[in-house]
């Protein structure tokens, strides 16, 4: 890297490191003052409260990533700009081609942070604290049912009344039917336990066998049962699909793939997770006009409060995008990469115009 190479990474790493404890402080005060509606119940304490708001910071630092990319970019040119550093730099003969190379180069790092945040910090973490908490609170992952949670495996669709936050099931029950879409069994257990690597071991079965006009039950204390149903799936309940690694996601489309189940949700989840790392670089690009306008613009403030307005407004595109992308059934990476795509050329057209003054 070349001097003011180094020194324009060294302004922007300081700034958007700045920012993003801010917001991490900020998030994580909220986040506290709303756990504090539950101190108390059952077993969770105020050690609790805090562990959970500290297992879900990783979250806020994926999700916040590009923001705080945009306003910490923002702060330091425009801190640039005001002392005339820009101007002495474009003076000296750099191009504005130039400082976008630069911005790829340091933006390296925040697309590397992001990633490595989303796909292996953030999801387990979530997936701890949320297990804590119910834990804590001597609950059960709530269902989206009355009935309970209901999965299709093969010819099989299972419904399990609740699932325990070590991945236990209780009140499970089992309907077979053959090619020809015909009931053939029905089991009912107690209890489930898994048993890697595609077994669960059920207690107290009661099985429902149809054969022809007749049925027949059979009671066994224990029996195992093989299906591609596990853990990692069932933890779906625990993580938002926006939450979770790109890895269980692909393995959990494939699943429903497989069941001839929709997996639009799950495959626009999939492709912001590989998408949005790249929206810090966009975020970068996006800040570059405004250190150009210091002479046309006001105080530092209002050039962070306007990043801060489109850091908002990316996030809100963000959610807005796959939101319609689900109803419409849009292709999933149209879905993920519009919003990007829109602050890219937001930023190409104010560079153009900023260029042309």
């Amino acid at each position: 890297m070349k001097v003011y190479q180094r020194y324009l990474a060294r302004e922007i790493y300081s700034a958007v490191t700045l920012v993003l404890v801010a917001f991490l402080m900020l998030f994580a005060f909220f986040d506290f003052i709303n756990e504090l509606q539950s101190l108390g119940k059952g077993n969770y304490q105020l050690r609790y409260v805090t562990l959970f708001v500290l297992l879900t910071l990783p979250g806020h630092v994926y999700e916040l990533a590009p923001i705080a990319v945009l306003i910490g970019t923002l702060y330091a040119l425009t801190l640039l700009a005001r002392h005339s550093e820009i101007t002495v730099l474009r003076a000296s003969g750099l191009s504005t081609a130039a400082i976008l190379g630069t911005f790829a180069k340091v933006g390296l790092a925040f697309i590397l942070l992001t990633f490595v945040v989303g796909d292996f910090i953030a999801p387990p973490a979530e997936r701890a604290a949320k297990q804590l908490r119910l834990e804590s609170m001597s609950k059960v992952v709530g269902q989206e049912f009355r009935s309970g949670l209901w999965v299709k495996d093969d010819m099989s669709f299972i419904n399990v009344r609740t699932v325990l936050p070590d991945s236990r099931l209780e009140g499970v029950r089992i309907y077979e039917f053959d090619k020809n879409h015909v009931l053939r069994s029905i089991s009912e257990a107690k209890e489930g336990e898994y048993l890697p690597p595609d077994k669960w071991r059920l207690k107290d079965v009661a099985q429902t066998v149809f054969e022809k006009d007749r049925a027949r039950v059979n009671r066994l204390p224990e029996a195992i049962w093989q299906s591609a149903i596990n853990p990692e799936i069932l933890s779906v309940l625990l993580v938002m699909p926006e939450r979770m690694s790109v890895a269980s996601l692909y393995r959990y489309i494939r699943h429903l793939k497989d069941n001839q189940v929709k997996t639009q949700r799950y495959e626009i989840a999939m492709w912001k997770k590989l998408v949005y790392p790249l929206a810090a670089l966009v975020m970068m690009v996006l800040a570059l006009p405004f250190a150009y306008l210091q002479d046309r613009m006001g105080a530092v403030s209002v050039k962070v409060f306007a990043g801060i307005m489109l850091g908002i407004t990316f996030h809100m595109l963000n959610g807005l995008f796959s939101n319609l992308g689900i109803i419409n059934s849009w292709p999933p990476f149209f879905s993920a990469i519009t919003p990007s795509a829109l602050f890219l050329l937001a930023a190409a057209g104010m560079l153009w115009w900023v260029e042309r003054r």
